[in-house]
Order: C-alpha cells, then structure tokens, then sequence
C-alpha cells in the first residue's frame, strides 16, 4: 500500500491534468485490492512451507507474537528450505515495493526542482512529506529484521526492532498525516500553549 500511495502521489505532480483519469476509482480497488492479494498469498506460502516442518521440545515462541523467523528456530527438522522460501519472498515483498516508491520519488523530485517558484516547490514536496516519514520508518525497520541471513539474527534485537513496525509505525500514522492539517496544527498550537498557564496556575 505504501508504493500505492507513493504512485499516487507521483501521478498527482508528474501528470497533475490526467490524475483522475489515471487514477480513477477502479484502477484505486484494483491497486488496494491486488496489494492484499499479493499479501495474502505471499503469507500463505509461507505457512505452507512451515507446516512441513515437524516440531518438537518446548512449544514457546522467543517473541512478542508468532513471528515466522522464532518459529521455524522451534523446528527440530531441517528447516533450510523454509528458511529460504522466508528469506526470498520477504526480499520480495521489501524490495518490490521499495523499487516502485523509489522510482516514483525520483520522478517527483525532478518534477519539483523543474517548479520555477520556491514557494509551489516547497508546497508540491510538503504533500509528500507525511508518507515519506512512514516510508522511512517502516522499511528500516523491516528491512532491518527480514532482509538478512538468519545466522546473525539476534532474538532480543529482533524483538525490540518488531515493536517499531508493529506498533510505533501504526501508532505514529494518524499523527503523522494529521499534522499535514492546519487545523490539527492549530489545535495542538493552543494545547501546547495552555500547558505552561495550567501548570503555573497549579
């Protein structure tokens, strides 16, 4: 979805004229839609290739939650295969997408700097601020606990990265994008300004 979103927004300046007809409501459904697919499927894959294993000894996950990496460690069978398959498409699922919103930023980038007035430039690059920062944090955080070989994983680390993209990343978003708002802006300006009044008068 965040590739979607950053097609999006590379339509909307790029080809701002054609952008509802590029970008119509079906193209939309057929975008959302296919990224769930690809997901789902992707996922269950995996899960096959898991459910081959045989497991045995203690039935505790190393984790948070029943990630697939502390999983296939509770495998008492050969689990090379797995680990492979696991390895691969989660290159794929990171590096797809990354590719697809990579490629859409440059274009926006060179579509920007060509604006002849700093202050349309700066107003173009500021509708694409809120998704670049959760691009950012998502895909170090993902990439930092799938694209790379089991041997130098580190269970405790691993745990503590999984908090940024489970949690922290969604929990940043409403903010996030909220914060492109002015009223939002002004709201937490006025918050703000009225904690210092109420702790004085504390």
């Amino acid at each position: 979805l965040l590739a979607v979103m950053a097609y999006d927004r590379c339509v909307a300046i790029c080809n701002p004229l054609h952008y509802t007809v590029v970008m119509n409501h079906r193209v939309c459904v057929h975008l959302a839609m296919g990224s769930w697919l690809v997901g789902f499927l992707m996922s269950l894959l995996k899960v096959f290739f898991i459910s081959q294993l045989s497991f045995c000894g203690p039935g505790v996950i190393n984790h948070f939650y029943c990630d697939i990496s502390p999983l296939l460690n509770l495998s008492c069978t050969k689990r090379l295969v797995a680990e492979m398959v696991d390895f691969v498409l989660a290159l794929l699922i990171l590096l797809i997408p990354l590719s697809v919103i990579v490629i859409s930023y440059v274009c926006i980038i060179s579509t920007i700097l060509l604006i002849p007035k700093a202050q349309n430039r700066k107003k173009a690059f500021s509708t694409c601020v809120s998704h670049l920062a959760v691009v950012i944090i998502f895909f170090s955080a993902t990439l930092f606990m799938y694209a790379r070989p089991r041997s130098i994983h580190s269970f405790d680390l691993n745990k503590l990265v999984s908090i940024i993209y489970t949690i922290v990343t969604p929990v940043l978003n409403p903010f996030i994008y909220c914060l492109r708002n002015q009223e939002i802006k002004d709201i937490l300006w006025k918050v703000m300004a009225a904690v210092p009044r109420v702790s004085a008068s504390g």
